[in-house]
C-alpha cells in the first residue's frame, strides 16, 4: 500500500499532479467538441444494443466436422532421432489489416511525462524470483528466425518450454530431462501430412491438470500461400512428458493459413470435454479471411481413439467479427470446475484498420458444442456468429499507429520492438472460486498516444451462471505507478486463494528490454496490482534486428499446488540483430526473509562420476554438445604414428548412457588439431570443422566440412571457402570459439615454427568465397592450442601453447576479444600456465578443463573465470590428468571429457568422466556486454613469437558469488616450469 507523506516535495508533485488533470480535462473537452470521441460513444451503444445474455438455440447453425488423421504413436522423446526443423522464412507479422512498419512518432512531450513519472510510485511487496533458468534460446532451437513465441506449462513434476521449432522438458528446477525435440522429429509418424516433416512453428503447449496429462502442438503447411494447411497435436498417453504421445493431424483450412493458434481445455461437454483451438486466417501476406474456433474431441484424444473436430468460421465484418481477429478460449486451473453443461467463453478486442481510435468494448462469445450430435454446437448469434456480448470497459487505444506495431523503444538503438498490441493476449483464465465464476485477462494498450508508453491492461469479469456482464469488477492499467516503462507482451494467472499475478516484457530508452511480473492479493483493494513489481531477469541487450519482431506470446501458468507461478517470455543477454534466449522463473506471494533469486548447487549436488569408456582410444579430436543432446567427438587419432588418424565420429548419448560410433567417413585424414562448433545454415544446426593435419605430419589443411549428426552425412565446402589463415599449408587452428551464429579463430600453430597472431571470423551463411573475415585487431601475443570461450558475444581466452626454443611450452596468457568492436583487450591473467584444452562456457563463466603441458601439467584442475568480477577461482577438479581431449558442455548443468593423452603426454586414453549437477548452479548472473575497448595491435601481419615464455602474474583474488561454480576456493599463483620435452607431436 502507498503510504502518504507529509513532506513539503509531496505535496508539491499533487499540486502538480492537480494542474496537470485540469489541464488534461481542459484538452478533453476541446476534443469532445471536436467529435474525436464519438467513436467511444458509438461503441458504448453498441454494447448496451448488442448483449445478449443466452446463445443460439441447437440446431439453429451449421457447424463444420473434421475427422482428424490419426491417433499415430511417438513412444519416447528421449529414443527420437533428431530431425532438422523445417526453414523458417522470416516475414512481416499478420495483422487483421495491413500495416507497414515503417516507422513511429517519437514522444511529443517527453516533459510531460516527466511529470507524471513517478507521481504514484507503488511500494513493491511481491517476493522476488523463487527460481530462474535459461530456457531454449536462438542457437539450440536450430531455428535461424525470430521471434521465438516462447511457451511453456507446469505440471506436478515437470515443465515443459517450447519456441517455434520444438520442444524441451524439464524437472522443476530447471534440470533438462531429455534432447531439444524438434517438431518434425515429433510429428513425423503423422505420414502423408504436412505434420511428418513441414512443421512451421506457432507452438502451443500446456498441462491438462483434469487428465494429468500433457499437450504439444504447432501448425504446418508446405508454403504460403498454398493449400492444405494443418495443426499437429500430440496429447501424452500418461503424466510424463518425456514418454509417448498419441499424434493427431487436423486440416484446419485448405486455402488460407492457420495463424497465432491458441489452445485451452474445457471439461464440457461431459464427459469427455474439449480442447479448444482458435486461429487465424490469412490467404496470403495481406488478405484476412476470418476466424476459426474449433472443438477438439478431447475424451477420444486422451484414449488414443479416432477424433473429430467441430468447427465454426466467423467472418470479417458486420454481422460477424468487426474489426476482431485472435479470439482468445478460456481454460481453467484451479478452484472448482465449470459446472456441467457450462459453455466455453471467448472473449476479444477490435484491431481497426487506422490506429488510435478510442475503444470502450470487449467482446465475448459462447461456445456450445455436441460431439454426439455435432448439428446442436453454436457459436456466438446468427449465422454469422456475432459476439453474445459487448461489454463496455474503460476506454483504451490499441498499441500500434497507421503506419507501424514496432513502438518499443530500447537501450542503445533505434531499432524499435513489436508491441502485439491488438489483441486479448494467451492464456484466458476461467476460475470457479465458491459459486462466482470469472474470466481474467489481459492486453497491451498505449497511452498518450501516440507517444506511449504502452501498459498492461487486465481485467476480471464476473460470468456466473454462464452470463457475460454489463463491465468488469476490475480493469486497471498497469504502469508501476507511470514509472515510464513500457510494459508489453503480458499473460495472467490467478492463483487457488484468487491472487493474481501478470508476467509481461519491459523496456525503455534507459533500459534493456526484460521480464518482469506483477500481483494482487485477492483481498487489495480492487483495480490495482498492489503488490507492485519484481524482476524476473533484466536484459542485458538489445535487438537489432530490423523487422523488430518480440515473443509473440510469453506464458503464466499456476503450478499444481495452486500457488506458485511459473512464468516464461524472451530477453537478449547481449545485443544482436538476432540471437534470442528465454528465461523461465517461478514465484509466489508467500513472503520471504532472504529469498533465493536461483538454485546453489553445493559440492554435495555437483559431482564428477566415471563415465562409459570410449569405443577406442583417442587424442586431438574435438568434443561439441549438438542440439540434439548428445556429445560428439570429431576426429582425432589413436596413437601418433603416421596412419592412426581417426576419420570418424563418436557418438555419447546421455539418454543411454552409450557410446556409438557414427557410420559416416570424414572427407580426409586431416583429423588432428581441428576447430569445430555448431552453427546454423538456413535454420539447420551443423557441426562445422576447420583445418587439421595427420598424425607424423608438419603439414596442414585449410579445408572446411560440416557434419549433420540427424542424417549422419558430412559435406566439404568448396576450396574458395578455404580458411586463409593457413594459406601456407602449414598451420593449424588456435583457440575458437562460436558466437552470433560465427566462428572465430584466434592464433594458430605454424608447426614447429612459430604461434601465429590473426584473428579469423567465419559465416556459413555468407556466399561462397566470402564467408571469411580477418579481424583488424590481433591477439596480443601469438597463442595456439588455446583455452577459448564465448561468453555474452564475447570471446575470452585463459592460458595458451605457443613455442619456445623448439618445444611447447604452457603460458598464463589471457585476454577478451570483441567481435563487435573489433578490439582486444587483457583480464586477469589465468593463476596456472596451461595449454592443449579448452574453455567452455558453463553458467557464463570460462571453465578451463585440466590440460597443460610442461610439469606439473597435465592437470585435473579446473580454472573459473568471472567475466563480471574480473577473477578467478577453482572449480571441481575431474579425477585423470590428461590434455589434448576432446570436452564440451551443455552450458547448465553437464561437462563431458574424454580421452586424450594420460598423465605421461604418452599414454592414449579411452576413459570418460561427466561434471553432473541435479541442480543448475548458473542462476541468473549477469553477463558482459560486447563492448569497445582499449584496442590490440591491428596490424593484419602475423607476427611469430618464437620467443614468448610463460610469464608468472599476481594472483587475483577471488570473489564469492551466491552460485558456486561449484566450492570456488582461493589458490596460489605457481610459478611455470616450462622444462624439456619430447618433440611436439602436432
Amino acid at each position: 500500500m502507498k503510504k502518504k507523506s507529509t513532506s513539503k516535495s509531496a505535496f508539491f508533485n499533487v499540486r502538480v499532479l492537480l494542474a496537470s488533470v485540469l489541464c488534461l480535462a481542459g484538452v478533453f473537452v476541446a476534443l469532445l467538441g471536436m467529435g474525436a470521441f464519438s467513436n467511444v460513444f458509438a461503441q458504448a451503444k453498441g454494447a448496451k444494443n448488442n448483449h445478449s445474455p443466452t446463445q443460439d438455440a441447437p440446431g439453429t447453425q451449421t457447424p463444420e466436422v473434421v475427422r482428424m488423421v490419426g491417433p499415430a504413436v511417438v513412444k519416447n522423446l528421449q529414443d527420437l532421432p533428431y530431425v532438422a526443423p523445417t526453414v523458417e522464412v522470416e516475414r512481416e507479422r499478420l495483422t487483421r489489416y495491413p500495416h507497414p512498419n515503417t516507422g513511429v512518432q517519437e514522444p511529443d512531450y517527453p516533459s510531460f511525462q516527466s511529470v507524471l513519472n513517478g507521481a504514484f510510485q507503488s511500494i513493491p511487496s511481491i517476493p522476488p524470483p523463487l527460481l530462474t533458468f535459461d530456457g531454449i534460446n536462438f542457437s539450440t532451437s536450430g531455428c535461424g528466425c525470430y521471434p521465438p513465441d516462447t511457451n511453456g506449462d507446469v505440471g506436478p513434476n515437470h515443465y515443459v518450454h517450447t519456441v517455434n521449432t520444438g520442444f524441451r522438458v524439464y524437472d522443476k528446477l530447471g534440470n533438462p530431462l531429455a534432447p531439444f525435440t524438434t517438431y518434425n522429429s515429433f510429428f513425423a509418424p503423422l505420414v502423408g501430412t504436412p505434420c511428418q516433416n513441414l512443421n512451421r512453428g506457432d507452438p502451443f503447449a500446456f498441462y491438462d491438470p483434469v487428465a494429468d496429462r500433457w499437450v504439444v502442438s504447432d501448425f504446418a503447411f508446405a508454403s504460403f500461400p498454398g493449400a492444405n494447411f494443418y495443426e499437429c497435436i500430440g496429447v501424452s498417453q500418461t503424466p510424463n512428458p518425456t514418454g509417448a504421445y498419441n499424434l493427431y493431424a487436423l486440416l484446419v483450412d485448405a486455402t488460407n493459413l492457420d495463424d497465432y493458434p491458441k489452445l485451452a481445455m474445457w471439461n464440457n461437454p461431459t464427459p469427455g470435454g474439449a480442447y479448444h483451438l482458435t486461429v487465424n486466417l490469412f490467404l496470403n501476406g495481406s488478405t484476412f479471411s476470418g476466424v476459426k474456433a474449433f472443438a477438439l474431441d478431447r475424451g477420444s484424444m486422451l484414449s488414443g481413439g479416432p477424433a473429430n473436430a467441430i468447427s465454426f468460421m466467423i467472418p470479417p465484418g458486420n454481422p460477424g467479427l468487426g474489426d476482431s481477429y485472435s479470439l482468445q478460449p478460456a481454460g481453467f486451473r484451479t478452484g472448482n470446475p465449470p459446472p456441467a453443461g457450462r459453455d466455453e467463453f471467448l472473449l476479444d478486442v477490435d484491431s481497426p484498420a487506422t490506429g488510435g481510435v478510442v475503444q470502450t468494448v470487449v467482446k465475448g462469445w459462447l461456445y456450445h458444442v455436441d460431439f454426439v450430435t455435432p448439428a446442436n454446437s453454436t457459436l456466438g448469434i446468427g449465422p454469422s456468429h456475432d459476439p453474445n456480448a459487448l461489454i463496455a470497459v474503460n476506454p483504451f487505444v490499441d498499441a500500434f499507429t497507421n503506419t507501424t506495431y514496432l513502438m518499443v523503444p530500447q537501450q542503445g538503438t533505434t531499432q524499435k520492438l513489436d508491441t502485439l498490441g491488438d489483441k486479448i493476449m494467451t492464456p484466458m483464465v476461467y476460475q470457479n472460486r465458491s459459486g462466482t465464476e470469472s474470466l481474467w485477462a489481459d492486453q497491451t494498450v498505449i497511452l498518450n498516444y501516440p507517444n506511449g508508453p504502452t501498459a498492461v491492461r487486465w481485467y476480471q469479469f464476473n460470468v456466473t451462471g454462464g452470463t457475460f456482464p454489463a463491465a468488469p469488477v476490475q480493469q486497471q492499467d498497469w504502469t508501476n505507478g507511470n514509472d515510464g516503462l513500457w510494459r508489453w507482451m503480458p499473460s495472467i494467472a490467478v492463483d487457488n486463494s484468487g491472487n493474481t499475478a501478470i508476467g509481461y516484457s519491459t523496456s525503455s530508452p534507459s533500459i534493456f528490454a526484460g521480464i518482469r511480473y506483477a500481483g494482487r492479493l485477492a483481498a487489495d483493494p480492487p483495480n490495482n496490482l498492489g503488490q507492485g513489481e519484481a524482476v524476473l531477469i533484466n536484459g542485458g541487450g538489445n535487438q537489432t534486428g530490423s523487422a523488430g519482431r518480440w515473443g509473440d506470446y510469453s506464458m503464466t501458468t499456476l503450478d499444481t499446488d495452486g500457488m506458485t507461478f511459473w512464468h516464461t517470455n524472451e530477453y537478449y543477454p547481449t545485443s544482436a540483430g538476432v540471437n534470442w534466449f528465454t528465461r523461465v522463473g517461478k514465484f509466489n506471494f508467500v513472503p520471504v526473509g532472504s529469498p533465493t533469486p536461483t538454485p546453489t548447487a553445493t559440492p554435495a549436488q555437483c559431482s564428477w562420476t566415471a563415465g562409459p569408456n570410449m569405443p577406442t582410444v583417442l587424442v586431438r579430436a574435438v568434443g561439441v554438445y549438438f542440439p540434439d543432446g548428445n556429445f560428439y567427438t570429431m576426429g582425432g587419432r589413436t596413437a601418433d604414428t603416421a596412419g592412426s588418424d581417426f576419420q570418424h565420429v563418436l557418438k555419447y548419448s546421455p539418454g543411454t548412457n552409450s557410446w556409438t560410433q557414427m557410420g559416416v567417413t570424414l572427407p580426409d585424414n586431416q583429423m588432428n588439431n581441428m576447430a569445430c562448433g555448431v552453427l546454423t545454415l538456413s535454420g539447420t544446426p551443423y557441426i562445422y570443422c576447420v583445418g587439421g593435419s595427420a598424425a607424423g605430419q608438419t603439414t596442414a589443411t585449410a579445408r572446411v566440412f560440416y557434419y549433420n549428426p540427424a542424417t549422419d552425412a558430412v559435406t566439404t565446402l568448396t576450396s574458395a571457402d578455404n580458411w586463409p589463415g593457413d594459406a601456407a599449408g602449414t598451420i593449424l587452428p588456435g583457440g575458437f570459439a562460436e558466437t552470433g551464429n560465427k566462428m572465430y579463430i584466434l592464433g594458430g600453430f605454424n608447426i614447429n615454427v612459430a604461434s601465429t597472431n590473426q584473428i579469423w571470423q567465419f559465416d556459413p551463411t555468407a556466399a561462397v568465397g566470402s564467408k571469411w573475415f580477418q579481424s583488424p585487431a590481433n591477439t596480443p601475443v601469438g597463442i595456439m592450442y588455446a583455452p577459448t570461450a564465448a561468453i555474452g558475444g564475447i570471446i575470452y581466452v585463459g592460458g595458451a601453447s605457443d613455442y619456445s626454443g623448439g618445444t611447447v611450452i604452457d603460458t598464463t596468457t589471457s585476454f577478451k576479444f570483441d567481435p563487435i568492436a573489433n578490439t582486444a583487450s587483457s583480464i586477469a591473467a589465468i593463476p596456472r600456465a596451461t595449454g592443449e584444452t579448452r574453455g567452455l562456457n558453463f553458467c557464463n563463466k570460462m571453465y578451463v578443463m585440466g590440460g597443460g603441458r610442461v610439469t606439473p601439467n597435465p592437470s585435473t584442475e579446473v580454472d573459473v573465470y568471472d567475466p563480471v568480477s574480473n577473477t578467478w577461482s577453482l572449480g571441481m577438479p575431474f579425477t585423470t590428468a590428461r590434455r589434448n581431449f576432446p570436452t564440451d558442455t551443455d552450458g547448465t548443468a553437464n561437462i563431458w571429457l574424454s580421452g586424450g593423452y594420460a598423465s605421461d603426454g604418452i599414454t592414449p586414453l579411452n576413459s570418460m568422466e561427466i561434471f553432473h549437477c541435479p541442480v543448475s548452479p548458473c542462476g541468473a548472473s549477469p553477463t558482459p556486454t560486447a563492448t569497445a575497448t582499449a584496442t590490440a595491435g591491428v596490424s593484419a601481419t602475423p607476427t611469430a613469437t618464437a620467443t614468448a615464455t610463460a610469464t608468472a602474474t599476481a594472483t587475483p583474488t577471488p570473489t564469492a558469488t551466491p552460485t558456486p561454480t561449484p566450492t570456488p576456493t582461493p589458490r596460489a599463483t605457481p610459478t611455470p616450469r616450462p622444462q624439456p620435452t619430447p618433440r611436439p607431436r602436432p
